[in-house]
Formats: C-alpha cells, structure tokens, sequence
C-alpha cells in the first residue's frame, strides 16, 4: 500500500537534530550544566549522530524507515531516561559496571518501582519526541534514497565528528576537560556533563565490553604518600608499614601494564607506623557496615549509644563515605581500601581475585577466630563468594542459616535480632575473635509503609520537626543504635568489653531519603556532591582516652587504619587507602573526581577549589592532587581487573 503524502514534509535529518539537542538540553538542565563551552563539542556529535542515523533511515522503503527512525529514538531517549532517573534517585549516573548490580534493582524491586514513579515527570518530558515523532511520522521524509547519493551522508557524519575531536581542544590543559575525559581519564559522570549523554555511553560500553582495559593511563609520580605540608617534619623513630617485597625482581620478570605497577608501587614509601601502631594488639575486633548509617542519625537522645561512639574513643571529625555504586562499592571500599573505579565489580563478585590482605585472612594469620553476618539474603551481591575469598570461611545469613534463629520475612530485617542471636557464636571464643555485621535495619524506603522497622520505632520519633520520611529514617537508625547497645551489654556481661574494639561505618548516605526531607534533619541545604558524604568512623574502646583526629578520611582508610592500631604486619603501598592516624596527607576521593584534602576541597564539575579558612595552598597543589587522585581511582581498577595482589603470596 502506498504512503500518503504530505505537502511540506519535515527532512527527518532536521528532526533528528531537533530531537537530539533536545533531549540533551534537559539532561543538562537537570544536571545543572547547562550553559558551558561543551555545547559546542555536544551539538557537533550531535549531528554526526543524526548524520549517521540518517543514513541509515534512507536505505529501506518508506514504512521500514519511519519505523527505524521511531525505535532510534526510543532507544536514544532511553539513555537519557535513564541517566536522568538514576541520578535523581541514587545521586550517581548509569555506566555499564553497574549491570552486575541490577539484582539489587531486582531484590528490592518495590521500592524501585516506587521512586521511578515519583520521577515520572523526567520520563514523560523526554518521551513528548518519541511520541510526537510516532503520531506523525508521515509528516516526515523518511523516503529511500538512492545509494549513491546515501553514500555522501558517511563523509559529512566523519567531517562532523573530526570537527567534534577538534573541538575538545577547547580549555584542554583543565584536569578534567573534554579533551581529557575523552583520551585520558575515564570519569563517566563529568563525561556526561560535557562530552554529552549518548556520546559518553558508547563509550563507556566500548570500554565495558574491553573490561575497562583502555588506553587511559596512571602516572608515576615521586612518593604520591609524602606530605608536602612546608615545616612538616617526620618523626625518624617510627618505621613503615611495609614488608620485604623485591619489587626489582618483580618489574623485570614483567611486561605492559603489570610492570608499570610494580614501578608505581615501589616509587611509593608506604606510610609511617606511629604512636598508636599496635594499640588493640590482640583485641578482640566487631567491624560494621551499616546500612545507611550517616551523621545525621547521630543524636544524643534518640540515638544515645551512636552518640557515645561517635564522641568518644577515636573522633574522626572530618570522615566521609562516598557514595559510589550504591552499597557494594561501600562495602569494597571499606573491605579492600581501593576506590570503587570502573570496572571492580566483576572480579569483585566473581570472587576469583586474590586477596593477601584480605581482613578475615589478616586476622586468622594473626591467630584469630573469624565470624561474619548479615541479615538479609546471604547471596545478595554475590556477598556469600566476595567475603569467602577474603577469609571468612563461616559467613551466616539469610538462607543458609541465620533464618533459622531471626526472622528473615521481614522487610527490612531487624539488627537487634541480628546481635541478639549471634552474639554467643563468638563472645567466648577460645581466641580473640574478629567478627564482621552488615546491617539492613537502615534500608530505605523510608515510609511508614515501606520500612517495617520505621513503623516498629515510630513513636520514638513522633515529636521530631522533620517531614515523614525523615522521621522514618531515624525511625530506622534507631534499631541500630539499640542493636549496637544490646552488643556492649553483652560484650561487658561477659567480661570482654574492655578487650573488644568496636568499628562502624556507612555504606553510604540515605541517598533513598529525598534531599528536603535530608534538609529537614540537617536545618541547612547541604551540597549534594561532597557533604553530604561527610559522616562518621566509630573505633571505639571502652578503655581508652577520646582521642580527637582531624584529618580527612574515608572508606578506604578503614582497613589499614585498622591493620595499624592491631599492629598487624602489612604493606601500605598496596593498598590505596592510607592510615588515617600516619603522617600521610589526608585524601578523601569522590567517584567523579572531586576531593577534600586537609587544605580544601575540589568541586570535579565546577573545576572549583575551595580553600580551608587559614590555608595557604602551595602552588601547583590543586593539579597535582587530581593526578593522584586519577592515579588512585584507575590503580584500583588495574589491581582488580589485572588481580594484581596474586603477585604477593603472603600466605
């Protein structure tokens, strides 16, 4: 059947470029970037994109065009829908590392389905094209065009796109510019924001499917661990925290990519041991990943045992926890001391690494019984096969075990039983003992109806002046903070208080806890992309004097602050993270790049340095900082996806 014609058809290529400028206006006005020297660089991909799709609706007849064209577009928009939904929810963008945690979209499939709900405005705006494209696409020129004259689309898409790769030249000295993001550092979501949504997912897909395996490049740099504070001195009676490893017969037994490692981490002195290396030598240690747990669920009333952990024993006042990909990057961080950099999360949960200084084999070297729990599904996240290959031989949870002592029906399970019914599987161990808990009491959505936990503590916070859900998010902290209370209780029954050290931190902030609701807590608008990761470290002994530490630190500190204090024989070099209490410069490292250190902080999408009150910065500090920081976030890849630590067989 022949096609009706229209007088006055639309040439689709007006209408792919339209329609693609489009969606990429309202992804930025989202993101809050709109108005920067990368339109330029965006509207000439742009075109080379519809230049292309063009092409390839002008080889068919007429009806086959018109429904290609409907489905580019779909599939188009779709990228765009889903950078947009996911940041509005999570506070991170969409990179093709992530499929390997879409079980946990899955798992908790009735809260997801919820928040996308509340997003459905963001959706329905990027579908008006899709539809209006779908309605009168007979309005459109989508005839077959003759090969010979098709032919001609293919030099005007390359000459586009050469034009586009002269464009990064634009500001392309700045740390995190175009140029940069396209040919040396792999940062999907300061990608996203100027080299354009499409453009940034092909390739991150490219780079997914080479296992992160790119082009993109470390530095090696002059002891990136010395600080370089002027007048700093370092006290000469202190060893490092290294062992005797030949890194020399290492780099020439080597070849490519595993030899510049070896170069990068024999370049590095490691850390300093200092006067509190060995302190909790022989303690017994209860280590916690806890759901959710921020400073803002700290109150001196309502969560009163948080409180005396957090203002007593260790105080780390400037300690953040990242926020990168949702809780498994949390729990990597804390558990390996690497940044969760693309590409970690399939040989993370693959389980096949090997992990030398894996915490539950560090402990059992040093002669300890090992305990690990969680009460929720004990495969979520491959969970069951990551903390086998760190040591923990005995891990309990929800289906292959712990569902026979605590009710794991419930939505989401209760921490105080979690302590409750294991506490007497380890508290008179004939060692000393290294437990580790991964809370859930604290997962959102914090409603009334979506937190079974919130509704059980909804009296105790019925007086707050917050919203709803905020409330309901301490709600959920609250059982927490009761679980970490009935652990000392027991802990001091038993006579084993004052030799047990306890450890907490977050896996993330509330990112399911919308941000006026967050506000409403914290009385001020905090920024979105470093503070409101500012948190807390608990390392706590019920013996010890309050000892205040100002440096900055986060996840990746965790581990070999904790090695130190245990006076546990380590190397600091390998490990990304550094002794929070050492005399190395503190380094907190956000997963698009930007950073606090002791002298400021560096915003990556604003390319903007904020000074501390009373800091003079040195000159040249702030590149500097980025090269390391770069340097950090793809080193821990490399460890991961090369798996690396199976040179050092320490065991």
């Amino acid at each position: 059947m022949k096609i009706k014609e229209y007088p006055g058809r639309i040439n689709s290529l007006i209408i792919y470029i339209l329609i693609f400028t489009y969606f990429e206006v309202i992804f930025k006005i989202t993101a809050g970037c709109l108005w920067s020297w990368n339109l330029i660089n965006n509207f000439l991909f742009i075109i080379a994109m519809a230049l292309v799709c063009k092409f390839v609706t002008s080889l068919f007849s007429d009806k086959i065009n018109k429904i290609l064209m409907c489905l580019i577009i779909f599939i188009i928009s779709l990228f765009y829908i889903v950078q947009i939904v996911m940041n509005n929810i999570f506070n991170f963008y969409f990179d093709f590392s992530l499929l390997g945690a879409f079980d946990q979209i899955v798992n908790f499939s009735k809260d997801s389905l919820k928040l996308i709900f509340n997003n459905s405005i963001y959706i329905l705006i990027i579908l008006v094209p899709v539809i209006f494209v779908a309605i009168f696409s007979r309005r459109i020129k989508t005839r077959q065009i003759p090969l010979p004259k098709i032919l001609a689309f293919i030099p005007l898409s390359l000459g586009a796109y050469g034009l586009f790769l002269l464009s990064l030249n634009i500001n392309k000295n700045d740390d995190y510019s175009a140029y940069n993001l396209f040919y040396n550092v792999h940062n999907n979501e300061l990608s996203l924001k100027r080299l354009g949504v499409a453009h940034t997912m092909f390739i991150d897909l490219a780079r997914y499917i080479d296992g992160y395996n790119t082009k993109v490049d470390f530095t090696i740099l002059d002891n990136e661990n010395e600080s370089i504070e002027a007048g700093e001195e370092i006290p000469e009676e202190y060893d490092y925290n290294i062992l005797d490893i030949d890194f020399d017969k290492l780099i020439n037994e080597s070849t490519g990519t595993i030899k510049k490692m070896h170069e990068y981490f024999k370049n590095n002195s490691g850390t300093m041991k200092n006067k509190y290396t060995d302190m909790f030598e022989g303690k017994n240690l209860i280590l916690f990943m806890a759901e959710s747990f921020n400073e803002m669920a700290v109150d001196k009333n309502l969560t009163p045992t948080l409180y005396k952990l957090v203002n007593s024993g260790f105080v780390f006042s400037n300690f953040y926890t990242p926020t990168i990909s949702s809780t498994i990057g949390g729990e990597f961080q804390e558990l390996t001391g690497l940044v969760a950099s693309a590409g970690f999360l399939a040989p993370w949960k693959s389980g096949e690494n090997s992990y030398p200084f894996g915490i539950a084999n560090m402990f059992k070297k040093s002669g300890y019984n090992t305990f690990a729990y969680h009460n929720h599904t004990y495969t979520f996240q491959n969970r069951n096969i990551y903390l086998a290959s760190l040591g923990f031989t005995n891990y309990l949870g929800c289906g292959n075990g712990l569902e026979k002592r605590i009710n794991c029906n419930s939505w989401p399970e209760s921490d105080i039983e979690l302590i409750d019914s294991t506490v007497n599987d380890y508290i008179n161990s004939d060692k000393p003992f290294f437990t580790y808990y991964v809370t859930v009491s604290g997962h959102g959505g914090y409603t009334w109806d979506g937190s079974e936990i919130s509704l059980k503590n909804r009296d105790l916070v019925a007086d707050l002046n917050y919203t709803e859900n905020a409330k309901a998010y301490i709600a959920s902290q609250i059982e927490l903070d009761r679980a970490l209370e009935l652990l000392i209780q027991r802990l001091e029954e038993s006579g084993k208080l004052d030799d047990t050290v306890i450890a907490l931190v977050g896996d993330h902030y509330p990112y399911l806890l919308p941000k006026e609701d967050i506000n409403s807590i914290t009385k001020s608008s905090k920024d979105f992309e470093v503070e409101i990761d500012h948190s807390n470290f608990i390392l706590w002994n019920s013996n010890m004097s309050t000892i205040k530490i100002d440096k900055v630190g986060s996840q990746i500190d965790v581990l070999p602050t904790i090695y130190n204090v245990f006076g546990l024989d380590y190397d600091s070099r390998l490990i990304v993270g550094k002794d929070i209490l050492s005399t190395s410069p503190g380094l907190v490292i956000f997963g698009n790049g930007s950073w606090v250190s002791d002298y400021g902080t560096y915003f990556s999408a604003e390319n903007k340095f904020v000074s501390k009150d009373g800091k003079v910065v040195p000159e040249g500090y702030v590149s500097k900082i980025n090269e390391i920081v770069n340097n950090k976030i793809i080193i821990s890849g490399l460890i991961m996806t090369e798996n690396y630590y199976k040179y050092f067989k320490l065991f």
